[in-house]
């Protein structure tokens, strides 16, 4: 794995990206929260609006910058931006949202090109809300809904997650990453042998 590596966290309003990168982050996030003024009032008071970044420190010589997409649509000219030279994508689902499946399709999609590439992780959010999609619902979604997809991993890891906020808590979003982490090894290491020749 390079010394300086980018994961992209994607997801609709309220998944718990800015949370996630916050709980994993080894320094301060710089996050770009603004008082929501449309419909996301309906599920929360600030949104992200630019993006959240952190660094988590996997070393002394290996740290991944973690990059947190707005969740809006109308700001996804910013998610182009945010995933030039990343190596992996969290899709993180909001489980108490209406149609989740929906959500699923709808940011596999909007990164299709940048998912040819990289590797996925899917993490759902507010299981202890609403425990329904679980893993096992999701991974029969994901025939239909990637029927017209190419993805670098078209079975992804399917997760679910507890975000907690006290830093103290790392261990939410580590079994996110292992098998993340895994596959960007592999991936990186493959296309770094391939370029040899």
């Amino acid at each position: 794995m390079r010394e300086d590596n980018k994961i992209v966290f994607t997801g609709p309003v309220g998944a718990g990206k800015t949370t996630a990168i916050s709980v994993l982050s080894d320094t301060p996030i710089i996050s770009t929260d603004a008082q929501a003024s449309d419909m996301t009032l309906n599920r929360k008071g600030h949104t992200t609006v630019a993006m959240d970044y952190g660094i988590l420190k996997l070393d002394a010589q290996t740290k991944i910058h973690l990059y947190g997409t707005p969740g809006q649509e109308r700001f996804d000219f910013m998610w182009d931006i945010l995933t030039t030279g990343g190596l992996g994508l969290v899709l993180m689902l909001d489980n108490t949202r209406p149609n989740p499946k929906k959500d699923l399709h709808f940011f596999l999609h909007a990164f299709k090109d940048y998912i040819v590439n990289v590797p996925v992780v899917i993490g759902i959010s507010k299981t202890d809300v609403q425990n329904r999609p679980g893993p096992a619902d999701y991974a029969n979604m994901l025939p239909e809904v990637t029927a017209d997809l190419k993805m670098l991993n078209p079975i992804p890891p399917i997760l679910k997650l507890m975000a907690v906020k006290r830093r103290t808590s790392k261990t939410w979003s580590w079994p996110c990453f292992i098998p993340l982490i895994r596959e960007l090894e592999t991936s990186y290491e493959c296309r770094a042998g391939c370029n040899a020749y």
